[in-house]
């Protein structure tokens, strides 16, 4: 459970970060950002294994780089359950993913692997 709250609160700033850095990506108060983390990890946990699966040829097409679309697509999905978060297009969706990746990966770095 720790680890999901770290996650969520991860994504959390990583929306927010995104909100500073992205074009077409804006969000709403500290609340709303909370809520689009939960929300993310649990499309991560149940419909990302999913798309992944569907997504195997194209996946090894391309080496493993649709895997950024897949996690830009969780991201979208994010901001289509919410209306505190707004993702514009599918682009400012996967840069959004990384941002979020990258603050999720420096999070449970600082959580000693958690």
């Amino acid at each position: 459970m720790a680890r999901f709250i770290i996650q969520a609160l991860a994504a959390a700033l990583g929306f927010w970060l995104a909100s500073r850095l992205v074009p077409g990506v804006r969000v709403g108060g500290v609340g709303g950002l909370i809520v689009a983390g939960v929300v993310l990890g649990i499309l991560n946990a149940l419909v990302r294994p999913i798309l992944i699966v569907l997504t195997i040829p194209f996946t090894l097409l391309t080496l493993g780089l649709f895997l950024f679309v897949v996690n830009g697509l969780t991201v979208w999905m994010t901001s289509a359950l919410m209306d505190e978060v707004h993702v514009s297009g599918l682009w400012p969706a996967i840069l959004t993913s990384m941002i979020i990746t990258l603050t999720s990966w420096g999070a449970r770095a600082m959580a000693g692997g958690v």
